[in-house]
């Protein structure tokens, strides 16, 4: 890729970026909510018969509750000690990044553990598990009416699929859960239309930014990557790749104090770049 295409691919992203709500193009342009389109469905179906019920009651789960500590502790891990996660802790952290607490109307809106534009959260959660108490090992799907998982599949390797998906970022075969973002494209697009866009990646950090302080305040770590293959993802998931794309992941597991320097690791050019 020569420099001027470089420069080329740069400024339509940035003028993308720049796209603002309906003060351009067609001033007579409508959404299909505005045009009274049907809605979409909320969520996604299960996909499996496998459903599984995820515990509510966190009253025993062992959770720091000072918010300014939770802010202050968060910080992005890479290194996680193999050791076990709870299906409690999982469910937290579940209910933390997508649970419903409510129903807006008869069925217009759910409103979320995050925020999202329009109440439209258009996401649904895919999670590749691997030694949490209680669950096989294996790729799941996140039901937030209900709050429930649905196994889709035992993968024969399922670190290589994790480390295949996240670009060859192998650090993450050892978390004990990674966390997979799709976009149900049509969600957003049947409130905002031509500009729901910009406005999906602002929130997939609403998501993830509960994720980190969730983790956080459970004494477990995680790192967000926006280095996924999302193809490979949607076809092992069963997405159809056009109306519902795989777009964000984070990895997590737990952690402990004395692999801090194993952490700093991972940055160790900056000391010998002089940067």
């Amino acid at each position: 890729m020569d420099e001027k295409m470089i420069k080329e691919k740069i400024e339509t992203g940035r003028a993308w970026l720049r796209t603002g709500y309906g003060k351009e193009g067609d001033p007579d342009y409508q959404t299909d909510q505005q045009l009274k389109k049907k809605q979409p469905p909320l969520v996604k179906e299960a996909m499996s018969g496998n459903v599984i019920g995820l515990p509510m009651d966190f009253e025993g789960i062992e959770a720091e509750t000072d918010f300014l500590t939770i802010v202050n502790r968060r910080s992005s891990h890479r290194v996680y000690t193999g050791k076990p996660m709870s299906l409690k802790q999982l469910s937290y952290l579940l209910w933390c990044i997508q649970g419903v607490k409510e129903i807006r109307g008869k069925s217009y809106a759910t409103l979320r553990t995050v925020p999202c534009g329009g109440a439209r959260h258009p996401f649904e959660t895919y999670v590749a598990i691997q030694n949490v108490e209680g669950l096989k090992d294996g790729l799941y799907h996140y039901l937030p009416m209900g709050h429930k998982i649905e196994l889709l599949k035992e993968p024969a390797d399922l670190k290589d699929f994790i480390g295949t998906s996240l670009m060859g970022q192998v650090w993450a075969n050892k978390g004990n859960v990674v966390f997979y973002f799709s976009i149900v494209f049509y969600r957003s697009e049947w409130r905002y239309g031509i500009y729901a866009h910009r406005g999906l990646m602002t929130d997939a950090g609403h998501i993830t930014e509960n994720l980190y302080l969730a983790l956080t305040a459970l004494g477990l770590g995680g790192c967000a990557i926006g280095a996924v293959d999302g193809k490979y993802c949607d076809q092992v998931f069963g997405l159809d790749g056009e109306e519902e794309s795989i777009v964000y992941a984070m990895p997590a597991g737990t952690v402990c104090e004395e692999d801090k320097q194993k952490e700093q690791d991972f940055y160790a050019f900056v000391k010998e770049q002089g940067l």
